[in-house]
């Protein structure tokens, strides 16, 4: 185990995060929070507030940049869930405060069960009836127009 001062191993940890973030487009704490926990030995909350302060700024900039350069972001719909965030973030802080760190680990133990149980069992090619149009999606509408 490293201690809480290891910065190199921070880094590392942040990296990783970063990385698994970008290709999976997960949010970093669901890398940052385990590896603060079992690496490190932060508590439950203690990881999952330093965690949301490491994400507080750097958070997704250099990846957006490359999905946008490839037409794969619907910004309406991240708009939205940004809004959504912003408000949950702040009750999910607020809820965390009145429960106990060992309740804390069962819920964050539990939802990271149930996501990983749909991933490994979720049928694969179902159809989207809804799918929003992202930029991607717009610019081959007009191609096809133009060339109708």
């Amino acid at each position: 185990m490293f201690g809480a001062n290891n910065i190199p191993g921070m880094m590392t940890l942040g990296l990783a995060a970063g990385i698994i973030g970008g290709m999976f487009g997960i949010g970093g704490g669901l890398i940052m929070v385990p590896g603060l926990i079992l690496l490190f030995g932060f508590g439950q909350k203690d990881a999952t507030g330093t965690s949301l302060f490491a994400q507080l700024l750097p958070v997704g900039l250099l990846g957006v940049q490359q999905f946008w350069q490839r037409g794969e972001i619907n910004v309406a719909a991240g708009l939205a869930m940004a809004a959504g965030l912003f408000v949950g973030a702040w009750l999910g802080a607020m809820f965390v405060g009145s429960i106990s760190p060992q309740r804390m680990k069962q819920g964050y133990g539990l939802f990271l069960l149930c996501v990983g149980l749909y991933f490994l069992l979720a049928p694969t090619g179902v159809a989207r009836k809804n799918q929003a149009p992202t930029l991607e999606n717009a610019s081959n509408q007009n191609e096809n127009l133009k060339s109708n």
